[in-house]
This record gives C-alpha cells, structure tokens and sequence, in this order.
C-alpha cells in the first residue's frame, strides 16, 4: 500500500499520524527492538515485528506531523528477510503483547541483532570498536537454551502479570501501553511459574500477580498488588506457595502467608531473596555472570574489593570465597531489604561488610581510597560519570561492569577512559532470548598497565 499524503490524513488529533500506514524499506536494527526506517518525507520510523531488509507495511502507532520519529508496527510482510519465523507465541504481534520483541526472528539472528545494538551503542557512544572493547562480536546463549525449530527457552522465573479490571483474568501488558493482553500461557515463563495456574484464576480486584519460582529450591510466590479498597482473594494455586501483598500506600511489601523470602541458588551457595527482591531472571545468569566476572577479575588471597549495587550479595559472596580470610569486602546496596537479606547470607565471612545507601553518597562516606578489585552492577540507567569519576580514582587493578542496558554501559565506559581506565575484555550473553534485553560483561583495567 502506498502512502496517502500527509495532508489527506486523518486522524484523532491535529497532526496526529496514528494509523497512517507507509510502505518502506527496513534497516538496521536499533536499540530498544525496533529497526530503523524511513517515511517518504524522512521522518524517521521505529518499526517493531521487522527485520533489517525486508519491505513492509507500516503502521504509525505513535508520533505526529514534524516530530523528531514516529514508533510503528509493521502490519504487513511484502518482502521477508531469510531470519523471519513465524512467531511460536500466539500472542505476539503488532498490538499484542508487549514481552518479547523478536518472536519472529530465528534465535541465532535474535543474537546477532543483539551484537549489532551493542556494536553501534559502542561506536556511538564510547568511540570504541569490538576489537578495541576485547569483544568478538558474539553474543552467546545462556546453557541449554540452543533447542529446536519452534521451541522457546522457559526461561523467564519472575513473571508479572497484569490483572484485566473488567474481567478479572491475568495477561500481559501491550507494547507501550496499560491495555492487558489475556492470556493462555506465556511460552517463555519458567516451568515453576507456568505450573502455578496463575492465568486460570479469577483475580479480581488486584492490580497485578507477579508469581515467582526460584532457582535450585522449589520455593514458589506470588505478590498481590491489590486495587485501591479490595480484598485479597484465598489464593489457591496448582502448587505451594507463599503469599505477599503490596501495601497500596506505601508500596512496600508485606507477607500474608509463607515465607516472606525465596532461596535460590548461585556460585554453589544459597541466597535468601526477600518480598521480591532483584535477583536474575535467567535460571543460569547468576551462575554464568559470577563465572564471567571471576573469570575476569582474577581475584587473589588478601584482596580488597567493592561490591556496588550489591542486591542481596551474590558477587559480595564470590568474592568472600576468592579473597580468603586476609581479604575484605565492601557492599553497597540501597534497599533496606536486600541489605538485610546480603548481611543474612553472607554472615559466615567475617571480613564482609555490608553498607545501605545510594552509592554516590555512601562510598564517599566509608573513607576508602584504595581497592584492589571493584565490581558494578548499576540499575539500567548505569553509574554515571560522578561515581565513575570516584571509582577510577580508587587505584583498582581490575573492574567488573555487569551491564544490562548497553546505551548506559558504553556511557559509562567512556567515563571510564576519562579516569584512566581502558576496556581489557567484553563479554555479551543473551539472558532474554525473544526479548531485545542483553546483558554485557566488560572488565577494565588502567590504561598505562604495561606501558
């Protein structure tokens, strides 16, 4: 279909280009799991369900006449590239469910494209190539995820699902919007979430479930946020679980029934998670990210080292066990309820302490000037070049930045490079297969060693 003119458009508001639909050519990937394209003016589109190459049809979902981009679906295939599949996933699709942006990809483009975001954010945004990053352009999959035609990885062990308000029923959120989606089944929950029957109850009155099965226990939860004056229902689910609700005012969490915590299993320790707490999503990230980041910092016997951004200690924990009595190290965690869960499982290490507080304001409080070994683990909006600033400023031999949005990653490497620091490897791992998430391991030493 070819385009109709901008000025026989129609549409809900003045300027509005909702529902205009362009036949254009797709490009190369962006971050954020849209590809790039253009309109016969030049405005710039970001189309979802494409894949670089192929030729579509484009529906503007948001963005008006003289707006910097439009957002759009591609509505219609004219042209397919060799990687698109039809999605495994009956709820995905322009106006579907929002979860995963690259069900109609095979899993190994899925990767590449992947590879090719963090190349550009790299490029773009740090002023590195993959060879001056240490990378080799690859992006793995996490263990056990290569299968079959038409299989998807079960990997997804926390799951939130939105409650429809008129009908009660529990589904997903659309793309960008607070529309629900209903469904069956998510394909790319884990078994422990899947068995919990959460999408055939009725869940009216709540806001949201989000159902939780951890890692290496068969700890099971769910977490009620309810809507402003309901009742919690009896829950009554296809296996155990316990029970917690979030407090509608304040927000915080409360238990209802069970434990207020889960355990799982990382590094061959086990972790307390309480009244969902961060932990890894991906049944085998903790394990593959602690092997990546240890592979990297090398620690030794009598090391000093920082744990930032902690969570609940599972890097804080890894290092205890490398650096050995001798050694020492120093978490930092903002949230009053990890920190009691970090100081709770790592209690048996003697020489590990563990401080509340935002980093910014609480490593300059603790007095350090020198480490010997530092790991980062920032929320997706990174560390930013105050913090980095400080960090390069400890002397450390090595640093681990574990990233989850590479546009924040390659911002701060470049801070990094400010402080004296260069990027000695890079690691990338597909921890959310149909997802455009990825997660990146980056270790960084001083730029003059060896010089």
């Amino acid at each position: 279909m070819q385009a109709e003119s901008k000025n026989s458009q129609v549409g809900p508001e003045k300027g509005s280009l909702v529902g205009q639909e362009y036949e254009v050519e797709i490009g190369p990937v962006a971050h954020g799991g849209h590809c790039i394209a253009r309109t016969p003016e030049g405005q710039v589109l970001f189309v979802r369900h494409a894949l670089p190459g192929e030729r579509v049809v484009a529906r503007v979902t948001e963005g008006e006449e003289g707006a910097r981009f439009l957002r759009a679906d591609a509505v219609r295939i004219l042209d397919a590239a060799k990687d698109r599949v039809e999605a495994p996933c009956p709820y995905a699709g322009p106006g579907r469910c929002g979860g995963c942006d690259w069900q109609h990809a095979k899993p190994g483009a899925q990767r590449r494209l992947k590879g090719e975001v963090i190349t550009e954010q790299l490029k773009r945004l740090a002023g590195l190539t993959p060879e001056e990053a240490g990378w080799d352009g690859t992006v793995m999959p996490a263990e056990g995820d290569k299968l079959p035609a038409g299989e998807v990885p079960q990997w997804r062990t926390r799951v939130q699902y939105a409650v429809d308000p008129a009908t009660g029923k529990a589904g997903l959120r659309r793309h960008r919007s607070h529309e629900v989606e209903p469904v069956d089944h998510c394909m790319i929950a884990a078994q422990g979430v899947s068995e919990l029957g959460i999408e055939r109850r009725d869940w009216t009155g709540m806001e949201s479930v989000e159902a939780i099965a951890a890692t290496g226990s068969q700890d099971r939860q769910v977490i009620l946020a309810p809507r402003p004056g309901a009742r919690l229902p009896l829950v009554e689910l296809d296996r155990p679980v316990s029970v917690l609700r979030v407090d509608e005012k304040t927000g915080g969490v409360h238990r209802v029934h069970g434990r207020p915590f889960v355990r799982e299993r990382a590094d061959d320790r086990t972790y307390r998670v309480g009244a969902g707490g961060f932990w890894q999503v991906h049944p085998k990230a903790a394990d593959t990210l602690v092997k990546a980041v240890m592979q990297g910092l090398l620690p030794r016997k009598g090391d000093t080292a920082l744990d930032l951004y902690c969570g609940v200690g599972l890097f804080a924990g890894a290092l205890a066990d490398r650096v050995g009595d001798k050694g020492a190290v120093l978490g930092i965690e903002s949230g009053k309820r990890a920190v009691e869960d970090a100081r709770h499982n790592l209690a048996g290490f003697p020489r590990v302490r563990i401080e509340q507080g935002k980093v910014e304001s609480a490593l300059p409080r603790t007095g350090i000037t020198e480490v010997d070994l530092i790991v980062l683990d920032p929320p997706r909006a990174g560390a930013g070049r105050a913090t980095v600033a400080h960090l390069s400023s400890l002397g450390a031999r090595r640093i681990a930045y574990v990233a989850c949005d590479p546009a924040a990653l390659a911002r701060d490497l470049a801070y990094f490079r400010e402080g004296g620091y260069r990027v000695r490897t890079l690691r990338a791992f597909d921890l959310f297969p149909m997802t455009h998430h990825v997660e990146c391991v980056a270790i960084l030493e001083p730029a003059d060693k060896g010089a």
